[in-house]
């Protein structure tokens, strides 16, 4: 059983920037692939990145913005978010699977954490 916890989310103006980050307990970190998903209000929740190994996948919203990266030593991923837009307002949150080649696909995810809410303002 693996918890997550979700840190960071906050306000923040249009094209400023902030790193999010989940840590985890309960399982082997290295082992996991680790991906991010936001929710908006009113919209599906959807993929955002990730990261198996050292291996990064990025949603094409993110790519050239967000920075997936994992601290083994400290069973955390971080999200860094850069040149945030309104459109990137929404609940983010982090996700665990020991096994899954789903990395963009919410059901590839056992595990969840409680997400971490980001607001732009224009």
């Amino acid at each position: 059983q693996v918890q997550l916890a979700e840190s960071g989310g906050e306000l923040v103006q249009a094209g400023g920037s902030l790193r999010l980050s989940c840590a985890a307990s309960g399982g082997t970190f290295s082992r996991y692939v680790m991906g991010w998903f936001r929710q908006a209000p009113g919209k599906e929740r959807e993929f955002v990145a990730a990261i198996r190994w050292n291996i990064p996948y990025y949603a094409d919203s993110a790519k050239g913005r967000f920075t997936i990266s994992r601290d083994n030593a400290k069973n955390t991923v971080y999200l860094q978010m850069n040149s945030l837009k309104p459109e990137d307002t929404a609940v983010y949150y982090c996700a665990a699977d020991l096994f899954t080649t789903l990395v963009t696909d919410q059901k590839g995810y056992d595990y969840w954490g409680q997400g971490t809410q980001v607001t732009v303002s224009s």
